[in-house]
Formats: structure tokens, C-alpha cells, sequence
């Protein structure tokens, strides 16, 4: 197909072990596509925006702190994607059938890289101001709290906009813009502990589950610890 495809374009034909060699090159490989939405803004505004979230960071203030905020769903019913096995064998991955759902809220913090998240049975305003609460409690000595984040609803509910105005600004919300994942940093340790510990996953029931979670990111925290401490070192 790629060399149809390049003789159509180009008018040059060539060998299919030529092509092979020129992927080889330039370390293609086969993969499953991701589906994406577009960014609605226009590509003036989207960098506009986030040029001024880069900036933020750039000039962030010795006292303040900055994190990416997003949410992530744990279920029981296995997320199945690529593993070993041995030649011949297909791995067999049993479900439960009726799925569970736990939610989790994170926040990974620009500097240290630490993450800093909450749980809870559904997604909604209480799981993201429960986030804001432990934030404010982990980092007293933070004069303000920058959080970069999406435009999920919950974000900037009725209830979260109340809460906000009981921390007087400590705490202040930098919108990327839409349809924008890739912007948000955290969005990469979600992947990480989707393939370590979600996908294909072999616990019967949610606690197990949450369990092998929370053991994943502890075990993040303790390395990005001993990352940053010699970096400051």
C-alpha cells in the first residue's frame, strides 16, 4: 500500500524491501490510530493561550506552585491492549463482566514532578474541589497554587467557583485551550499507569485494583523524589 501510494504521489516505484529499509531508517512502526477532536480555536488563539501558560511557568514566583490537573477512570473490566506471550499462545484476560468504576483527580506538580491525587465513585465538582483541598493542605507554605487544566464541566461548576472564592485567590484556574491533551502533562502519567496497571490487568475486584493504582503511583512519587532531591543537589 505505501508503495502504491508513493508512486501515485510521486511517479517513483519502488521495491517493497526498498521501503521496508527506508521505515527501518526512519523507525516507523505499525500502530493502532488515536481518534482526536480538533481544537475549535483558531490556531492564533490556541498558541496566544498557551504562549501565556508558558510564560506562567517560565516567571513562576519562588513561593508559587504550579500543577496540571486532569481526571483519569480506573475499571475493573480489563483496558486490553498489546503483552508478551509465548508464540502459539494467546493470552487469555478474564473480565468480570458487570463493570466497576473508580475515579481519580491528580495533579502533577511543574517542578518536582510529584503527583498529587484524590479518589472517588463518580467524576463530578466534589472529586475536583476534594483535589483543590488536599493541594491547599499538602503545600501550606504556597502563596498561590496555579492549576492548568481542561474545560471539563466540573471545572468550573457552580460548586467549584464557590469553593474557589474560599481560598480569596490562593488558588487560581489557567484553562488550556479545548480538545488540547496533549498540553497537559499529566496526561502522561495516565498513559504510564494504564500500561503497568490497567491494561490487561488480572485483579477480581475494584479494591485489588485500587490497590495495585495507588502502589504504582507511590512507586512514581518515591523515584521522582530521588530525581528531583539530586537535581536540586
Amino acid at each position: 500500500m505505501l508503495v502504491a501510494t508513493l508512486a501515485q504521489q510521486t511517479g517513483v516505484r519502488i521495491h517493497p524491501a526498498t521501503m521496508s529499509r527506508a521505515l527501518a531508517l526512519v523507525q516507523a512502526r505499525r500502530g493502532r490510530p488515536r481518534p482526536t477532536v480538533r481544537c475549535p480555536w483558531s490556531p492564533a488563539a490556541k498558541a496566544s493561550r498557551l504562549g501565556a501558560i508558558d510564560q506562567l511557568l517560565a516567571s513562576l514566583p519562588r513561593r508559587h506552585l504550579a500543577v496540571y490537573e486532569d481526571e483519569v477512570d480506573i475499571h475493573l473490566n480489563p483496558k486490553i491492549g498489546w503483552d508478551w506471550m509465548v508464540r502459539g499462545q494467546q493470552k487469555e484476560v478474564v473480565t468480570p463482566g458487570q463493570n466497576v468504576k473508580r475515579y481519580l483527580a491528580g495533579a502533577l506538580d511543574v517542578r518536582s514532578g510529584l503527583v498529587t491525587w484524590v479518589e472517588g465513585e463518580r467524576k463530578c465538582s466534589a472529586l475536583f474541589i476534594a483535589l483543590l483541598e488536599r493541594l491547599s493542605a499538602y503545600n501550606p507554605r504556597a502563596k498561590v497554587i496555579h492549576v492548568i487544566l481542561d474545560n471539563y464541566r466540573i471545572h468550573d461548576s457552580t460548586i467549584t467557583q464557590a469553593a474557589l472564592r474560599g481560598y480569596g485567590g490562593r488558588i487560581r484556574l489557567h484553562f488550556l485551550p479545548p480538545y488540547c491533551p496533549n498540553d497537559n502533562r499529566i496526561e502522561r502519567v495516565w498513559e504510564d499507569l494504564h500500561a503497568n496497571v490497567t491494561r490487561n490487568h488480572r485483579c477480581a475486584g475494584m479494591d485489588a485494583l485500587i490497590v495495585e493504582v495507588r502502589e504504582h503511583l507511590w512507586h512514581r512519587n518515591r523515584t521522582m523524589l530521588r530525581l528531583h532531591r539530586r537535581h536540586v543537589a
